[in-house]
């Protein structure tokens, strides 16, 4: 082909497919804030209107979907017909779909297992959300294993790290990060708990760290702070801060509630962590401290009354946005100071949500357990812009890329987009 027909071609190809451009490869996005910087999906939708395709999902999980170009992963356990038992034996499924189409382009089976700890009702055994680099895509089932498969879906390489026990039996759920050539992998349990630090190309580990801490189901993000990448982690005794290259903690404050999910979120020289049960603390942390920082000037400020449970908080244009506790009803804070915009507003048709907000094209994305979105202004005062139901249950934080929005219902994956 004559070289400037080529790139005519190649410019038209660029303009006729803009979210294509767009990747959304770790559930929390790629700041790990919650929000997409250059994404533009819909405010409208219903079951039916403004659905660019609708794909069944076998099984049952609540991870979220990841996007890499024109590939979209998602995860699930699918129970192995005639198995009997007290727990279920589960096939742990990758899949990956066609983002133009919603083919199923390839499907892997982990393992097939039966668990050895129940779960919570409310969320089965495929809850961590996978993540990519472009170049693999990661799975994580816990106590059964991590795997990483090429785009193709060949398997690389697969890790065990033992049997997990979590409090009360709620199950397994804080997802891996990629950061450079290292996967992070949280391992708090009732027994000893551990981060690690893998090959992200072999499996090997490179790094394990002890923490004192019990069960919890946050995500590791990682923040720089002059020129040192740490990994920040919720934790029931203390939040904390570790060195990426070695493992090794640099700061630790206390006060976080029981059983913490909630991931932390980032910005400038502060990170926001945070927890709501059984309690309420949330505090903004500068990264430069080291050892106990509990009541020093590296606390930038603290929130004691409503604050997150399940779905981590969103930060947004030097804003935060969280859920009191496990409700739909809504605070807004200035995310270098904590002062409130509004907090605890009801947002009508979200009572109970474990998804977390996303940001996007100026606006936020609030999802309830119901599978209704309810879509506001990203700005000061609260401004509801439309009200949107896929006509499910979704648990799962929808994940925006481009012009579109991916959402993982109980039963089915949706593609939204105009």
């Amino acid at each position: 082909m004559h070289k400037r027909l080529l790139s005519s071609v190649l410019i038209i190809a660029a303009f006729q497919c803009p979210s294509m451009a767009e990747n959304w490869a770790h559930w929390r996005g790629p700041t790990g804030n919650g929000a997409a910087a250059n994404a533009r999906p819909p405010v409208e939708w219903s079951s039916s209107k403004n659905v660019k395709w609708k794909v069944a999902i076998p099984g049952r999980g609540t991870g979220s979907p990841v996007i890499w170009e024109d590939h979209v992963f998602v995860v699930t356990a699918v129970p192995v017909e005639g198995a009997s038992g007290r727990l279920p034996k589960l096939a742990f499924k990758t899949l990956c779909f066609d983002r133009r189409n919603g083919k199923l382009l390839w499907e892997q089976t982990a393992t097939v297992a039966t668990p050895h700890q129940k779960s919570h009702a409310s969320h089965g055994f495929a809850s961590a959300s996978p993540c990519t680099d472009g170049k693999h895509v990661y799975a994580h089932f816990g106590s059964r294993g991590l795997y990483c498969y090429t785009m193709t879906g060949e398997l690389v390489w697969s890790r065990n790290f033992g049997q997990m026990e979590t409090r009360f039996g709620f199950g397994e759920g804080s997802s891996p990060t990629l950061e450079g050539d290292k996967i992070l992998v949280p391992w708090d349990q009732e027994g000893q708990s551990y981060l690690y630090a893998l090959d992200k190309s072999t499996g090997e580990i490179i790094w394990k760290t002890k923490r004192d801490e019990p069960s919890c189901w946050a995500t590791p993000l990682v923040v720089e702070h002059n020129g040192t990448k740490q990994i920040v982690m919720n934790g029931q005794t203390c939040a904390r801060a570790y060195d990426l290259e070695t493992g090794k903690e640099l700061w630790r404050c206390g006060g976080q509630t029981e059983r913490p999910v909630a991931s932390a979120v980032a910005t400038n020289d502060l990170v926001i962590v945070g927890s709501g049960h059984k309690g309420s603390f949330m505090a903004a942390f500068r990264m430069g401290g080291r050892g106990d920082i509990e009541n020093t000037e590296h606390v930038a400020w603290v929130l004691d009354r409503d604050t997150p449970d399940i779905a981590s908080p969103l930060l947004s244009a030097g804003r935060i946005y969280f859920h009191i506790g496990k409700s739909g009803m809504l605070s807004c804070v200035d995310a270098a100071t904590g002062k409130p915009h509004y907090t605890a507003a009801r947002i009508p048709g979200v009572a109970l949500t474990y998804a977390s907000p996303i940001a996007a094209g100026g606006h936020v994305y609030l999802t309830g357990r119901s599978g209704t979105t309810v879509v506001i202004k990203d700005s000061d005062q609260l401004e509801i812009v439309a009200r949107n139901s896929v006509g499910e249950t979704v648990d799962a934080t929808p994940a925006p890329a481009g012009d579109e929005l991916f959402i993982r219902g109980e039963k089915h994956l949706f593609c939204i987009s105009e």
